[in-house]
């Protein structure tokens, strides 16, 4: 089995287990509790902390752990809008656990505006100014696009009331919250070789961020309950891991990346490339004319190749993708399109071995076989 699914998901490094289990299995205080054994939690939990924020140029005190990133950006799409009415902008290519909140803020009553985007799916830095508003609460764009890899300018937006979903960039490329110029930001530990169930939202010092739950003191009551520490360990211990390598890393998924697309056009033409070239090297969304997603999937499964048609949250659905959608892409291409997306562990080899699998797929699928 190949596996070309690691923006759903990725293994926990050795290294990152061997960090959390005393934390699971000897150091098990709760790091509330005022003992030793809590005391010696709360160490280890303040730490990581203090890890995370130094890796993505934070301060400790900003990092806030939550369960992964869908749970960060609802804490911040809701925690930073305030009450209604207010006017919120985003970017209509944002993952579903930006979109559904943000549609749920627009049945609350929030006037919210989508911007437009270019074919390589990039909002316009200039449009994106003049749309701000002085009754502007809250604004939505994410970093590295989950589908195409497209990298939005987030740093030129710079916005005082800008929220960015960075999971798919955070541990994958160089990422500064001080330097990005946004109020908060979101990152999911199992996109980079850590656990499931553990992330963090990023909110600027200062900011005002109403909780979503009560109940507990931990974390400036912003987001109460026990913290998982062995988890907030391992996310640092992965974090950690994956920014020391990330450049060595991203230079050879470049160089394999256009290797399979030159072998894909060579050898299943028509090929459409929806990734733009200067996009995350760890993604790669392809359209095949003439073949249907859902199909074309569960082909390439028998044939020992895990892929995507999108993002893992909305992998269920039958519709058409939004963010190539919102691209302007043709219907053959948007019905057709693929995710292939990469990790550190994906080898030259297999990706040889793949590409080959994913032709024959496309011709025997091409040719009613």
């Amino acid at each position: 089995m190949i596996y070309l699914d690691w923006s759903a998901t990725t293994p926990v490094r050795p290294e990152v287990w061997d960090a959390m289990r005393p934390y699971m299995a000897d150091h098990f205080g709760n790091p509330a509790s005022a003992h030793a054994a809590g005391r010696k939690a709360r160490r280890a939990l303040e730490d990581a902390r203090e890890r995370v924020a130094a890796a993505i140029d934070a301060r400790a005190d900003e990092v806030v752990f939550t369960s992964g990133a869908t749970e960060a950006n609802n804490l911040a799409l809701f925690g930073l809008a305030g009450q209604p009415p207010g006017h919120v902008l985003a970017s209509p290519v944002e993952h579903p656990c930006v979109a559904e909140p943000l549609r749920q803020l627009a049945a609350h009553g929030f006037d919210v505006e989508y911007l437009t985007v270019d074919p390589n799916g990039l909002v316009s830095v200039d449009v994106f100014r003049e749309r701000i508003r002085p009754d502007t609460r809250l604004a939505a764009v994410m970093l590295v696009n989950h589908e195409t890899g497209a990298t939005q300018p987030v740093a030129g937006l710079a916005s005082p009331v800008l929220h960015c979903d960075a999971a798919q960039a955070v541990g994958k490329i160089p990422v500064s919250f001080r330097g990005l110029g946004v109020r908060s930001l979101s990152l999911s530990a199992h996109k980079f070789g850590g656990p499931k169930g553990i992330g963090a939202l990023v909110v600027r010092h200062g900011a005002k961020l109403e909780p979503r739950s009560f109940g507990g003191h931990q974390q400036q009551g912003r987001r109460p309950g026990t913290e998982p520490v062995a988890l907030a360990v391992g996310l640092a211990t992965a974090l950690e891991i994956a920014t020391a390598g990330m450049n060595d890393v991203a230079e050879a998924l470049r160089r394999e990346r256009r290797r399979l697309i030159d072998q894909l056009n060579q050898t299943c033409p028509p090929v459409v490339v929806n990734s733009p070239g200067d996009g995350s090297p760890y993604v790669l969304n392809v359209s095949f004319p003439g073949c249907r997603a859902e199909v074309l999937l569960m082909k390439l499964d028998l044939a020992g190749v895990m892929c995507s048609t999108g993002s893992a949250c909305s992998s269920g659905s039958l519709l058409p993708s939004p963010v190539l959608q919102a691209m302007g892409v043709a219907d053959d291409v948007l019905r057709s399109a693929m995710r292939f997306s990469f990790g550190p562990g994906t080898t030259a080899a297999e990706l040889d071995e793949a590409g080959r699998r994913i032709a024959e797929c496309v011709r025997r699928l091409r040719e009613g076989a």
